[in-house]
């Protein structure tokens, strides 16, 4: 066996060792992005109520210094979700961008920056690029839970509630991956506090069914009321943005395996078609030699005689 067809043979056999281990990883994945959706959507109605208790209260609100955007606001916190593993594609990539993007935006405005992360990779693109980080967070992106939403959700409160003199802020964003579908997930940025009050339409006083969406009295104030849901409100919004992180990052990472999985199967259809000609090419000089070492002789015993 000639040494160009040891070597194909060789890139065949790890090649498909290879695609043994993405085809594992993608059926892992796809595994697990059901279990993410399914957190996501059982979190979907109590963020949805959640958030219009507050608005309703901030509606009825206006002077809470929570609610109330400063005058010359000089800092901003931006919390920017990534994963804690590779191999997901653009995911961490995307975030890492929109985070720059938004990054970029608020300096022009004249604001100071303060970066908290959450993932592995995001730590280590700062890291290496030597960028400060306030707070980082680990080990919490695949399956996150409520605790540790409310972990971060208690330090950014913190910091918010501090007198920017002291190093409070007086914003804070969310900038995490929405899951639009299993080939789509999208980076998105978003304002947590200041809340960002909108009008409402008449039709959106109604629920699917056409009832008219609860009113509410709030005791014994809606100030107290208030100082409650807050914190509540940010924690929750953070849990929801991992959860739908999550769920992106696993649907990233499916689609990556199984680009990786379909890339080694044609590389070894490849391979193989290669290793065949040059053994083709092996068969051909052999049987050239013989013929030729056969006419050699032929040539020879006819002389002799």
């Amino acid at each position: 066996m000639g040494a160009q067809l040891r070597v194909y043979r060789r890139r065949i056999r790890s090649t498909k060792s290879m695609a043994k281990i993405t085809r594992a990883m993608e059926l892992i994945a796809a595994t697990r992005i059901t279990k993410a959706q399914r957190a996501a959507e059982a979190a979907g109605p109590y963020a949805r109520e959640i958030t219009r208790a507050v608005s309703a209260l901030a509606s009825r609100v206006s002077d809470h210094p929570l609610l109330t955007e400063a005058a010359n606001p000089t800092r901003a916190a931006i919390l920017v979700v990534t994963s804690d593993k590779g191999l997901a594609g653009a995911y961490s990539t995307n975030a890492i961008k929109e985070a720059e993007s938004l990054t970029q935006l608020l300096r022009e405005q004249g604001k100071e920056v303060l970066t908290y992360m959450v993932g592995r990779k995001g730590v280590a693109f700062y890291r290496f690029r030597e960028r400060p980080l306030e707070l980082s967070w680990e080990g919490i992106t695949e399956r996150p839970t409520y605790a540790d939403a409310k972990e971060v959700g208690a330090t950014l409160m913190e910091r918010f509630t501090q007198d920017s003199a002291e190093g409070g802020v007086d914003e804070i964003h969310i900038v995490s991956t929405e899951f639009v579908s299993m080939l789509t997930q999208r980076a998105a940025a978003h304002r947590a506090l200041p809340m960002e009050l909108e009008e409402v339409d008449a039709a959106e006083l109604v629920d699917d069914k056409g009832r008219a969406l609860p009113l509410y009295e709030f005791e014994p104030s809606a100030e107290e009321a208030l100082d409650r849901l807050l914190p509540q409100y940010v924690t929750n919004r953070i849990y929801f943005a991992l959860l739908e992180s999550a769920a992106s990052q696993w649907a990233s990472r499916r689609a990556a395996m199984k680009a990786a999985t379909d890339n080694a199967e044609e590389l070894v259809k490849n391979l193989t078609r290669q290793a065949n000609q040059a053994r083709q090419a092996e068969i051909t000089n052999e049987i050239s030699e013989i013929v030729g070492g056969a006419d050699a002789l032929a040539a020879a015993s006819a002389g002799s005689e």
